[in-house]
């Protein structure tokens, strides 16, 4: 795995993660206007049909369990991220990295923030992924 892959792991989990709360909201949404028609319940011993409040719910459950689940990795895949960029000696690619794959910043804040050019910004990122390859500095996590 290139050092831009590896790296980008956290941007595209959060970008996930983002996309599951917006889910998880619409369900929670849908549940409100969920209502149980209680004539229509049997009282039985058996297990009948599920309702359509149970069946989101269920799926509300599920999705937040999930996004438990990522969050995790997440926690996880930024701190190996950290790992590596405090490896690097120039203080420049590691403020440049840390805001970019950790902080999920775009590059015109991190051009603004390091009072530089947007290409200065885009060459010394390109040095400090070749940096990293060069020392194979991913290679305990592919």
């Amino acid at each position: 795995m290139k050092a831009k892959e590896f790296l980008q792991q956290a941007i595209w989990l959060d970008k996930l993660i983002d996309s599951k709360l917006e889910q998880l909201e619409k369900l929670e949404a849908l549940a409100q206007k969920t209502t149980v028609d209680l004539s229509k319940e049997k009282v039985s011993g058996g297990s009948g049909s599920t309702s359509p409040m149970e069946n989101v719910v269920v799926k509300i459950v599920g999705l937040k369990e999930e996004i438990n689940n990522d969050i995790d990795r997440l926690i996880d895949i930024k701190k190996e991220i950290g790992e590596i960029i405090s490896r690097l000696e120039d203080p420049s690619y590691q403020l440049i990295l840390e805001m970019r794959y950790i902080n999920n910043r775009d590059w015109e804040e991190i051009a603004y923030e390091m009072n530089a050019g947007i290409r200065t910004i885009y060459r010394l990122h390109g040095k400090a992924l070749k940096e990293i390859e060069l020392r194979n500095l991913t290679t305990k996590w592919q």
